[in-house]
């Protein structure tokens, strides 16, 4: 899964292979970094849309057609997991076009509540985050709260 992340940089080749991963050392969501998680993030949305043209491939070329009613049950249920997954990676893409809009306004890697630069190894795990770790361990117990009343 890693491998769907390596960056890409302009004349086509791997960035990772000559081994950049942002550093704290160096001017946060500079050029360099911004290029390496745009790129990573592009890298990830063609992953999904490549896994889902599989998927609707597969839908069109093998329609329903066990005779036995456990065996259709049983298709029919793997089909329903695998469009419910499909339907969370569309909800992920939307994602991943919003995290590269704010790469483009000069928004990414800061939270959007406080405004701090989010840790690297935040995006690096998760290259959509909005919020720092704090940010959204607070948004997540309001939450709660939230429901709970």
């Amino acid at each position: 899964m890693a491998d769907q992340f390596e960056a890409i940089n302009d004349d086509g080749a791997a960035d990772n292979r000559g081994g950049y991963r942002p550093s704290p050392d160096e001017p946060f969501m500079n050029a360099r970094q911004q290029g390496y998680f745009r790129d990573k993030l592009i890298a990830w949305k063609d992953a999904i849309l490549r896994e889902s043209q599989g998927t609707l491939s597969q839908l069109q070329a093998d329609p329903l057609r066990e005779a036995d009613l456990t065996d259709r049950a049983s298709s029919e249920t793997d089909w329903s997991i695998e469009l419910r997954t499909r339907d969370r990676q569309r909800k992920l893409i939307s994602k991943i076009d919003a995290a590269l809009r704010r790469i483009d306004e000069g928004e990414y890697g800061y939270c959007e509540v406080t405004g701090e630069p989010i840790s690297l190894a935040r995006l690096e795990a998760r290259p959509i985050a909005t919020m720092t770790v704090e940010a959204q361990e607070r948004h997540e117990r309001n939450e709660k709260i939230s429901r709970d009343e």
